[in-house]
C-alpha cells in the first residue's frame, strides 16, 4: 500500500503535515466543525483562520493551542528526546507519529467506539466538506481516506511505512531503521509517557471547549 505520494507533498516537512491525524480528530468534541477546522488548522495560516466559519474556527484555534501545550509539556519532551539523535529538530515530527499509535492501540480506554467506525464517520463529514479544504489537503485528503491511515497506526508496521514515505518525500532524515529499534527497545517506557501526557493533554482541552 503506497502511503506517501510525491506529487502530494512540499519536500520542506511542515509541523503535523497530517500526521499526527488521530489524536486532533479525537480532542475535537465529536465530528463536527470544530473536528474539520482542528484538521485543516496545519494549512491556515496566521489570521486566514477568520475566513472559515466561527465553529471552524475553534478547531483551528484548539489544534494550535494542543500544539502549544505539546510542545511544553516534560513528558512529550522526554520522548522526543529519545529519538533526537538521529532525527534532531524531527524529533517531535516522529514522536507525534507514534504518540498516534498508542493512542490507537488503547483506543477502547478513550471511547466506547469502535476506531473503525470513528474513522469512517470522520473521513464521511471531512468528504463532504470537501470545498472548504485548503488546496494542499485536497490533494493529500482523497489518499488519507484510500488508505486509511487512522487504522494504519494501530500497528508499529503502519508507522514504520509512513516514516519510510516521508523520508522519500519531505526533509525528514531516512532513519526508520533506528526509529524502530528505539521503539522496540523502549516500547513501554515510551508507552507510559504517552498515557501520562495524553491524561493531561485530554484535561486541557476541556478547559477549552
Amino acid at each position: 500500500m503506497v502511503l506517501y505520494n510525491p506529487l502530494l507533498y512540499k519536500n520542506h516537512l511542515e509541523r503535523d503535515d497530517v500526521m499526527n491525524l488521530l489524536a486532533h480528530l479525537y480532542l475535537s468534541n465529536g465530528i463536527n466543525d470544530m473536528m474539520f477546522g482542528n484538521y485543516i488548522a496545519d494549512s491556515v495560516k496566521g489570521r486566514q483562520y477568520l475566513e472559515y466559519p466561527e465553529e471552524i474556527q475553534k478547531g483551528i484555534l484548539l489544534h494550535r493551542a494542543i500544539d502549544t501545550f505539546t510542545d511544553k509539556h516534560p513528558l512529550h519532551k522526554q520522548s522526543r528526546d529519545r529519538f533526537r539523535s538521529n532525527y534532531g529538530l524531527f524529533s517531535g515530527v516522529v514522536i507525534d507519529i507514534v504518540y498516534d499509535h498508542y493512542l490507537a492501540k488503547n483506543w477502547a480506554l478513550y471511547s466506547s467506539e469502535l476506531l473503525s467506525d470513528f474513522a469512517k464517520k470522520a473521513y464521511d463529514y471531512i468528504s463532504l466538506n470537501e470545498t472548504m479544504l485548503p488546496s494542499k489537503l485536497k490533494l493529500v485528503t482523497p489518499h488519507m481516506i484510500r488508505s486509511n491511515w487512522i487504522l494504519m497506526y494501530q500497528n508499529i508496521s503502519g508507522i514504520e511505512r509512513v516514516l519510510a514515505g516521508m523520508s522519500r518525500n519531505t526533509s525528514l532524515p531516512n532513519e526508520v531503521r533506528f526509529a524502530s529499534k528505539v521503539i522496540n527497545r523502549e516500547y513501554k517506557q515510551i508507552e507510559h509517557e504517552f498515557m501520562h501526557f495524553f491524561s493531561d493533554l485530554r484535561d486541557f482541552t476541556k478547559t477549552r471547549s
